[in-house]
Protein backbone atom coordinates (compact mmCIF):
# COMPACT_ATOMS: atom_id res chain seq x y z
CA UNK A 1 0.00 0.00 0.00
CA UNK A 2 2.83 2.38 0.85
CA UNK A 3 4.48 1.66 -2.50
CA UNK A 4 1.23 2.53 -4.32
CA UNK A 5 0.94 5.80 -2.42
CA UNK A 6 4.52 6.74 -3.30
CA UNK A 7 3.86 5.95 -6.97
CA UNK A 8 0.74 8.16 -6.96
CA UNK A 9 2.68 11.04 -5.38
CA UNK A 10 5.42 10.65 -8.00
CA UNK A 11 2.80 10.67 -10.76
CA UNK A 12 1.37 13.95 -9.43
CA UNK A 13 4.88 15.40 -9.33
CA UNK A 14 5.35 14.19 -12.92
CA UNK A 15 2.22 16.05 -14.06
CA UNK A 16 3.31 19.20 -12.21
CA UNK A 17 6.75 18.89 -13.82
CA UNK A 18 5.22 18.74 -17.29
CA UNK A 19 2.82 21.57 -16.47
CA UNK A 20 5.80 23.69 -15.45
CA UNK A 21 7.65 22.82 -18.64
CA UNK A 22 4.68 23.69 -20.85
CA UNK A 23 2.00 25.89 -19.34
CA UNK A 24 4.17 27.91 -16.95
CA UNK A 25 6.70 28.63 -19.68
CA UNK A 26 3.96 30.64 -21.38
CA UNK A 27 4.05 33.22 -18.64
CA UNK A 28 7.69 34.12 -19.34
CA UNK A 29 7.88 33.40 -23.07
CA UNK A 30 7.21 36.94 -24.25
CA UNK A 31 9.68 38.44 -21.76
CA UNK A 32 12.47 36.14 -22.93
CA UNK A 33 11.58 36.66 -26.58
CA UNK A 34 11.74 40.45 -26.24
CA UNK A 35 15.09 40.22 -24.35
CA UNK A 36 13.58 41.95 -21.30
CA UNK A 37 14.98 39.09 -19.22
CA UNK A 38 17.35 36.23 -19.94
CA UNK A 39 16.19 32.61 -19.86
CA UNK A 40 17.95 32.08 -16.52
CA UNK A 41 16.30 35.16 -15.01
CA UNK A 42 12.90 34.04 -16.33
CA UNK A 43 13.26 30.63 -14.70
CA UNK A 44 14.20 32.21 -11.35
CA UNK A 45 11.38 34.80 -11.44
CA UNK A 46 8.70 32.36 -12.59
CA UNK A 47 9.93 29.69 -10.21
CA UNK A 48 9.59 31.90 -7.14
CA UNK A 49 6.27 33.49 -8.10
CA UNK A 50 4.63 30.36 -9.50
CA UNK A 51 5.57 28.42 -6.36
CA UNK A 52 4.30 31.19 -4.08
CA UNK A 53 1.03 31.53 -5.96
CA UNK A 54 0.52 27.77 -6.06
CA UNK A 55 1.14 27.20 -2.34
CA UNK A 56 -0.73 30.24 -1.01
CA UNK A 57 -3.70 30.47 -3.37
CA UNK A 58 -4.00 27.17 -5.24
CA UNK A 59 -6.95 25.70 -3.31
CA UNK A 60 -9.93 26.82 -5.39
CA UNK A 61 -9.06 25.37 -8.79
CA UNK A 62 -7.83 22.16 -7.17
CA UNK A 63 -11.12 21.70 -5.37
CA UNK A 64 -13.14 22.38 -8.53
CA UNK A 65 -11.25 19.88 -10.67
CA UNK A 66 -11.35 17.25 -7.95
CA UNK A 67 -15.11 17.43 -7.42
CA UNK A 68 -16.90 19.09 -10.35
CA UNK A 69 -15.93 17.61 -13.75
CA UNK A 70 -16.94 14.04 -12.91
CA UNK A 71 -20.24 13.75 -11.05
CA UNK A 72 -19.07 12.56 -7.59
CA UNK A 73 -22.54 11.40 -6.52
CA UNK A 74 -22.45 8.66 -9.15
CA UNK A 75 -19.19 7.31 -7.70
CA UNK A 76 -20.38 7.38 -4.06
CA UNK A 77 -21.02 3.64 -3.90
CA UNK A 78 -17.75 2.75 -5.66
CA UNK A 79 -15.03 5.15 -4.45
CA UNK A 80 -12.27 2.80 -5.67
CA UNK A 81 -13.40 3.38 -9.25
CA UNK A 82 -12.98 7.14 -8.83
CA UNK A 83 -9.58 6.58 -7.20
CA UNK A 84 -8.41 4.40 -10.08
CA UNK A 85 -9.76 6.92 -12.55
CA UNK A 86 -7.82 9.77 -10.95
CA UNK A 87 -4.62 7.71 -11.22
CA UNK A 88 -5.27 7.32 -14.95
CA UNK A 89 -5.81 11.09 -15.17
CA UNK A 90 -2.34 11.67 -13.77
CA UNK A 91 -0.76 9.25 -16.23
CA UNK A 92 -2.59 10.36 -19.38
CA UNK A 93 -2.38 14.14 -18.82
CA UNK A 94 1.28 13.90 -17.82
CA UNK A 95 2.15 11.89 -20.94
CA UNK A 96 0.30 14.27 -23.26
CA UNK A 97 1.91 17.37 -21.72
CA UNK A 98 5.33 15.78 -22.09
CA UNK A 99 4.69 14.98 -25.75
CA UNK A 100 3.54 18.55 -26.44
CA UNK A 101 6.50 20.03 -24.56
CA UNK A 102 9.02 17.88 -26.45
CA UNK A 103 7.68 19.41 -29.67
CA UNK A 104 7.65 22.95 -28.26
CA UNK A 105 3.86 23.21 -28.49
CA UNK A 106 2.06 25.34 -25.86
CA UNK A 107 -1.10 23.47 -24.87
CA UNK A 108 -3.61 23.97 -22.08
CA UNK A 109 -2.94 21.82 -19.04
CA UNK A 110 -6.49 22.41 -17.82
CA UNK A 111 -7.85 20.96 -21.05
CA UNK A 112 -5.57 17.94 -20.71
CA UNK A 113 -6.74 17.22 -17.15
CA UNK A 114 -10.42 17.89 -17.87
CA UNK A 115 -10.25 15.72 -20.99
CA UNK A 116 -8.65 12.93 -19.00
CA UNK A 117 -11.30 13.12 -16.26
CA UNK A 118 -14.06 13.05 -18.88
CA UNK A 119 -12.44 10.07 -20.62
CA UNK A 120 -12.30 7.74 -17.64
CA UNK A 121 -15.71 8.88 -16.35
CA UNK A 122 -17.35 7.96 -19.63
CA UNK A 123 -15.82 4.48 -19.64
CA UNK A 124 -16.55 3.93 -15.94
CA UNK A 125 -20.20 4.99 -15.65
CA UNK A 126 -21.32 6.25 -19.03
CA UNK A 127 -21.83 9.63 -20.63
CA UNK A 128 -24.02 10.82 -17.74
CA UNK A 129 -21.03 10.79 -15.39
CA UNK A 130 -19.58 13.86 -17.13
CA UNK A 131 -20.62 17.40 -16.24
CA UNK A 132 -21.20 18.60 -19.80
CA UNK A 133 -21.91 22.17 -18.74
CA UNK A 134 -18.31 22.43 -17.49
CA UNK A 135 -17.02 21.00 -20.78
CA UNK A 136 -19.14 23.57 -22.60
CA UNK A 137 -17.62 26.41 -20.58
CA UNK A 138 -14.14 25.17 -21.41
CA UNK A 139 -14.96 25.05 -25.12
CA UNK A 140 -16.32 28.59 -25.09
CA UNK A 141 -13.27 29.83 -23.21
CA UNK A 142 -11.00 27.94 -25.63
CA UNK A 143 -12.51 29.78 -28.61
CA UNK A 144 -12.85 33.24 -27.11
CA UNK A 145 -9.63 33.57 -25.12
CA UNK A 146 -7.14 34.08 -27.99
CA UNK A 147 -9.57 36.32 -29.88
CA UNK A 148 -10.18 38.62 -26.91
CA UNK A 149 -6.51 38.70 -25.91
CA UNK A 150 -5.44 39.49 -29.48
CA UNK A 151 -7.91 42.36 -29.71
CA UNK A 152 -6.83 43.84 -26.37
CA UNK A 153 -3.12 43.49 -27.20
CA UNK A 154 -3.66 45.19 -30.56
CA UNK A 155 -5.54 48.02 -28.85
CA UNK A 156 -2.86 48.54 -26.18
CA UNK A 157 -0.01 48.38 -28.67
CA UNK A 158 -1.70 50.73 -31.16
CA UNK A 159 -2.02 53.37 -28.42
CA UNK A 160 1.57 52.98 -27.21
CA UNK A 161 2.82 53.05 -30.79
CA UNK A 162 0.82 56.17 -31.64
CA UNK A 163 1.49 58.18 -28.48
CA UNK A 164 5.05 57.09 -27.69
CA UNK A 165 6.93 54.98 -30.25
CA UNK A 166 6.01 57.06 -33.32
CA UNK A 167 6.62 60.43 -31.66
CA UNK A 168 9.82 62.44 -32.34
CA UNK A 169 10.65 62.90 -28.63
CA UNK A 170 9.91 59.46 -27.23
CA UNK A 171 11.49 60.06 -23.81
CA UNK A 172 9.25 63.07 -23.11
CA UNK A 173 6.18 61.16 -24.25
CA UNK A 174 7.06 58.19 -22.09
CA UNK A 175 7.52 60.48 -19.09
CA UNK A 176 3.98 61.77 -19.60
CA UNK A 177 2.60 58.27 -19.98
CA UNK A 178 4.37 56.67 -17.00
CA UNK A 179 1.49 57.36 -14.52
CA UNK A 180 -1.02 55.83 -16.93
CA UNK A 181 1.12 52.79 -17.66
CA UNK A 182 1.71 52.31 -13.94
CA UNK A 183 -1.99 52.55 -13.16
CA UNK A 184 -2.88 50.22 -16.02
CA UNK A 185 -0.31 47.65 -14.97
CA UNK A 186 -1.17 47.67 -11.26
CA UNK A 187 -4.90 47.95 -11.97
CA UNK A 188 -5.18 44.89 -14.20
CA UNK A 189 -2.87 42.63 -12.23
CA UNK A 190 -4.02 43.98 -8.89
CA UNK A 191 -7.58 42.88 -9.52
CA UNK A 192 -6.32 39.37 -10.25
CA UNK A 193 -3.82 38.97 -7.42
CA UNK A 194 -4.70 41.38 -4.62
CA UNK A 195 -8.20 40.09 -3.73
CA UNK A 196 -6.68 36.74 -2.73
CA UNK A 197 -3.68 38.40 -1.13
CA UNK A 198 -5.76 40.76 1.00
CA UNK A 199 -8.68 38.47 1.84
CA UNK A 200 -7.11 37.32 5.14
CA UNK A 201 -6.68 41.00 6.10
CA UNK A 202 -10.28 41.73 5.14
CA UNK A 203 -11.53 38.82 7.24
CA UNK A 204 -9.39 39.95 10.20
CA UNK A 205 -10.81 43.49 10.07
CA UNK A 206 -14.37 42.15 9.85
CA UNK A 207 -13.81 39.85 12.85
CA UNK A 208 -11.89 42.31 15.05
CA UNK A 209 -13.50 45.66 14.20
CA UNK A 210 -16.98 44.37 13.62
CA UNK A 211 -17.91 46.08 10.36
CA UNK A 212 -18.04 44.72 6.85
CA UNK A 213 -15.68 45.83 4.08
CA UNK A 214 -16.61 45.49 0.40
CA UNK A 215 -14.49 42.74 -1.12
CA UNK A 216 -12.52 45.02 -3.43
CA UNK A 217 -11.93 48.05 -1.16
CA UNK A 218 -8.57 46.86 0.24
CA UNK A 219 -7.29 45.55 -3.12
CA UNK A 220 -8.21 48.79 -4.90
CA UNK A 221 -6.58 50.90 -2.18
CA UNK A 222 -3.46 48.73 -2.27
CA UNK A 223 -3.37 48.92 -6.05
CA UNK A 224 -3.69 52.71 -6.00
CA UNK A 225 -0.81 53.07 -3.54
CA UNK A 226 1.32 50.67 -5.58
CA UNK A 227 0.55 52.55 -8.80
CA UNK A 228 1.63 55.86 -7.26
CA UNK A 229 4.81 54.25 -5.93
CA UNK A 230 5.62 52.69 -9.30
CA UNK A 231 5.06 56.04 -11.00
CA UNK A 232 7.48 57.83 -8.70
CA UNK A 233 10.11 55.11 -9.07
CA UNK A 234 9.71 55.08 -12.85
CA UNK A 235 10.07 58.86 -13.10
CA UNK A 236 13.26 58.77 -11.04
CA UNK A 237 14.78 55.94 -13.01
CA UNK A 238 13.79 57.57 -16.29
CA UNK A 239 15.74 60.64 -15.26
CA UNK A 240 18.70 58.57 -14.02
CA UNK A 241 18.70 56.63 -17.29
CA UNK A 242 18.84 59.82 -19.36
CA UNK A 243 21.71 61.20 -17.27
CA UNK A 244 23.76 58.07 -16.76
CA UNK A 245 23.15 56.24 -20.03
CA UNK A 246 22.82 58.73 -22.87
CA UNK A 247 23.93 56.22 -25.49
CA UNK A 248 21.11 54.18 -27.12
CA UNK A 249 23.13 51.02 -26.58
CA UNK A 250 23.54 51.48 -22.82
CA UNK A 251 21.94 48.82 -20.60
CA UNK A 252 18.90 49.49 -18.46
CA UNK A 253 19.75 50.05 -14.75
CA UNK A 254 17.38 47.36 -13.46
CA UNK A 255 18.58 44.81 -16.01
CA UNK A 256 22.00 43.23 -15.39
CA UNK A 257 24.78 44.46 -17.66
CA UNK A 258 25.21 41.06 -19.28
CA UNK A 259 21.65 41.24 -20.62
CA UNK A 260 21.23 41.85 -24.37
CA UNK A 261 21.10 45.44 -25.59
CA UNK A 262 17.93 46.94 -27.05
CA UNK A 263 17.42 48.89 -30.29
CA UNK A 264 16.79 52.17 -28.42
CA UNK A 265 16.40 53.68 -24.97
CA UNK A 266 12.60 53.47 -25.06
CA UNK A 267 12.67 49.70 -25.40
CA UNK A 268 15.17 49.48 -22.53
CA UNK A 269 12.75 51.43 -20.37
CA UNK A 270 9.77 49.33 -21.43
CA UNK A 271 11.74 46.26 -20.35
CA UNK A 272 11.19 47.33 -16.74
CA UNK A 273 7.41 47.41 -17.20
CA UNK A 274 7.46 44.09 -18.96
CA UNK A 275 9.49 42.53 -16.18
CA UNK A 276 6.76 43.53 -13.72
CA UNK A 277 3.95 42.35 -15.97
CA UNK A 278 5.65 38.96 -16.33
CA UNK A 279 5.96 38.67 -12.55
CA UNK A 280 2.25 39.23 -12.01
CA UNK A 281 1.28 36.81 -14.79
CA UNK A 282 3.49 34.12 -13.23
CA UNK A 283 2.00 34.65 -9.76
CA UNK A 284 -1.60 34.64 -10.96
CA UNK A 285 -0.95 31.62 -13.18
CA UNK A 286 0.56 29.63 -10.32
CA UNK A 287 -2.41 30.38 -8.09
CA UNK A 288 -4.91 29.18 -10.68
CA UNK A 289 -3.26 26.34 -12.58
CA UNK A 290 -1.53 24.31 -9.89
CA UNK A 291 -4.86 22.54 -9.45
CA UNK A 292 -4.43 20.92 -12.85
CA UNK A 293 -1.48 18.94 -11.50
CA UNK A 294 -2.60 18.10 -7.98
CA UNK A 295 -6.41 17.86 -8.10
CA UNK A 296 -6.37 14.12 -8.91
CA UNK A 297 -3.89 13.54 -6.07
CA UNK A 298 -6.08 15.51 -3.67
CA UNK A 299 -9.07 13.34 -4.58
CA UNK A 300 -7.02 10.15 -4.18
CA UNK A 301 -5.72 11.22 -0.75
CA UNK A 302 -9.26 12.09 0.37
CA UNK A 303 -10.64 8.69 -0.72
CA UNK A 304 -7.79 6.82 0.97
CA UNK A 305 -8.25 8.75 4.21
CA UNK A 306 -12.06 8.67 4.46
CA UNK A 307 -13.10 5.75 2.30
CA UNK A 308 -15.67 7.99 0.61
CA UNK A 309 -15.95 10.23 -2.43
CA UNK A 310 -15.57 14.04 -2.01
CA UNK A 311 -18.95 15.60 -2.83
CA UNK A 312 -19.13 18.92 -0.99
CA UNK A 313 -15.57 20.13 -1.53
CA UNK A 314 -12.33 19.06 0.10
CA UNK A 315 -9.54 20.60 2.12
CA UNK A 316 -6.24 20.50 0.26
CA UNK A 317 -3.29 19.54 2.53
CA UNK A 318 -0.41 21.99 2.35
CA UNK A 319 2.06 19.26 1.43
CA UNK A 320 0.12 18.60 -1.80
CA UNK A 321 0.30 22.28 -2.74
CA UNK A 322 4.04 22.32 -2.01
CA UNK A 323 4.49 19.18 -4.10
CA UNK A 324 2.70 20.83 -7.01
CA UNK A 325 4.68 24.03 -6.70
CA UNK A 326 8.00 22.17 -6.54
CA UNK A 327 7.13 20.08 -9.60
CA UNK A 328 6.15 23.18 -11.56
CA UNK A 329 9.44 24.91 -10.78
CA UNK A 330 11.51 21.85 -11.68
CA UNK A 331 9.74 21.30 -14.99
CA UNK A 332 10.09 24.94 -15.97
CA UNK A 333 13.81 24.95 -15.19
CA UNK A 334 14.68 21.72 -17.01
CA UNK A 335 12.21 21.45 -19.91
CA UNK A 336 10.65 24.91 -20.27
CA UNK A 337 13.06 26.31 -22.86
CA UNK A 338 11.31 24.92 -25.94
CA UNK A 339 7.87 26.34 -25.17
CA UNK A 340 9.39 29.67 -24.10
CA UNK A 341 11.10 29.85 -27.48
CA UNK A 342 7.86 29.03 -29.34
CA UNK A 343 5.86 31.77 -27.63
CA UNK A 344 8.61 34.40 -27.46
CA UNK A 345 10.52 33.92 -30.70
CA UNK A 346 8.81 31.66 -33.23
CA UNK A 347 5.55 33.58 -33.85
CA UNK A 348 6.83 37.14 -34.33
CA UNK A 349 9.92 39.09 -33.25
CA UNK A 350 9.12 40.88 -29.98
CA UNK A 351 10.45 44.02 -28.30
CA UNK A 352 9.74 44.93 -24.65
CA UNK A 353 7.00 47.40 -25.68
CA UNK A 354 5.11 44.76 -27.67
CA UNK A 355 5.81 42.02 -25.10
CA UNK A 356 4.43 44.25 -22.35
CA UNK A 357 1.20 44.72 -24.32
CA UNK A 358 0.88 40.98 -24.96
CA UNK A 359 1.25 40.18 -21.25
CA UNK A 360 -1.11 42.95 -20.21
CA UNK A 361 -3.68 41.62 -22.68
CA UNK A 362 -3.20 38.11 -21.30
CA UNK A 363 -3.94 39.17 -17.73
CA UNK A 364 -6.91 41.30 -18.80
CA UNK A 365 -8.40 38.40 -20.76
CA UNK A 366 -7.99 36.02 -17.81
CA UNK A 367 -9.71 38.58 -15.57
CA UNK A 368 -12.66 39.02 -17.95
CA UNK A 369 -13.05 35.25 -18.30
CA UNK A 370 -12.96 34.81 -14.53
CA UNK A 371 -15.65 37.46 -14.06
CA UNK A 372 -17.86 35.68 -16.61
CA UNK A 373 -17.18 32.29 -15.05
CA UNK A 374 -15.32 30.99 -18.11
CA UNK A 375 -12.08 29.00 -17.75
CA UNK A 376 -9.09 30.82 -19.23
CA UNK A 377 -5.91 29.36 -20.69
CA UNK A 378 -2.58 31.16 -20.37
CA UNK A 379 -1.27 29.64 -23.59
CA UNK A 380 -4.37 30.66 -25.52
CA UNK A 381 -4.26 34.19 -24.16
CA UNK A 382 -0.55 34.75 -24.77
CA UNK A 383 -0.60 33.33 -28.29
CA UNK A 384 -3.62 35.49 -29.09
CA UNK A 385 -1.87 38.55 -27.64
CA UNK A 386 1.30 37.94 -29.63
CA UNK A 387 -0.67 37.48 -32.86
CA UNK A 388 -2.60 40.67 -32.13
CA UNK A 389 0.71 42.53 -31.87
CA UNK A 390 1.86 40.95 -35.13
CA UNK A 391 -1.26 42.15 -36.92
CA UNK A 392 -0.54 45.72 -35.79
CA UNK A 393 3.13 45.57 -36.79
CA UNK A 394 3.24 43.63 -40.02
CA UNK A 395 0.86 40.88 -41.09
CA UNK A 396 3.60 39.18 -43.10
CA UNK A 397 5.87 38.98 -40.02
CA UNK A 398 3.63 36.38 -38.37
CA UNK A 399 4.95 32.84 -38.73
CA UNK A 400 1.75 31.04 -39.62
CA UNK A 401 3.45 27.66 -39.79
CA UNK A 402 4.12 27.91 -36.06
CA UNK A 403 0.51 28.95 -35.43
CA UNK A 404 -0.77 25.93 -37.35
CA UNK A 405 1.17 23.60 -35.08
CA UNK A 406 -0.08 25.40 -31.95
CA UNK A 407 -3.71 25.37 -33.15
CA UNK A 408 -3.49 21.67 -33.97
CA UNK A 409 -2.19 20.94 -30.46
CA UNK A 410 -5.03 22.95 -28.95
CA UNK A 411 -7.68 21.17 -30.99
CA UNK A 412 -6.56 17.65 -30.16
CA UNK A 413 -5.69 18.12 -26.46
CA UNK A 414 -9.10 17.22 -25.01
CA UNK A 415 -9.85 14.21 -27.28
CA UNK A 416 -6.31 12.83 -27.03
CA UNK A 417 -6.26 13.15 -23.22
CA UNK A 418 -9.74 11.63 -23.02
CA UNK A 419 -8.77 8.70 -25.26
CA UNK A 420 -5.55 8.05 -23.34
CA UNK A 421 -7.36 8.14 -20.02
CA UNK A 422 -10.17 5.90 -21.26
CA UNK A 423 -7.72 3.32 -22.61
CA UNK A 424 -5.56 3.29 -19.48
CA UNK A 425 -8.62 3.09 -17.21
CA UNK A 426 -10.05 0.18 -19.23
CA UNK A 427 -6.82 -1.75 -18.77
CA UNK A 428 -6.57 -0.87 -15.06
CA UNK A 429 -10.18 -1.95 -14.44
CA UNK A 430 -9.52 -5.35 -15.99
CA UNK A 431 -6.31 -5.85 -13.99
CA UNK A 432 -7.16 -4.37 -10.59
CA UNK A 433 -10.93 -3.90 -10.13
Amino acid sequence: MLIIQVVVVLLAFYVAWNLGANDVANAMGTSVGSKAVTLKQAIIIAGILEFTGAVLFGHEVTETLATKIANPALFAATPQILLTGMVTVLISSGVWLQIATSRGLPVSSSHAVVGAIAGFSWVALGVGAIDWSSIGFITIGWILTPLISGAIAALFYSQIKHWILDQPNQIVQLQEWIPWLSTLLLGVFGVIVLPSLTQPLTNFVIEQVGFNIPAYDIPLLTGAVAAVGLTIISWRQLKETEEAFPSPQSPLPLIPREAPTFPNSIERLFARFQLLSACFVAFAHGSNDVGNAIAPLAAIVYINRTGSVPTDGITIPIWILILGGAGIVGGLAVWGKKVIATIGENIIALQPSSGFCAELATATTILIASRLGLPASTSHALVGGVVGIGLMQNFKSIKFQTLKGIAAAWLITIPVSAALSAAIFSIARILFL
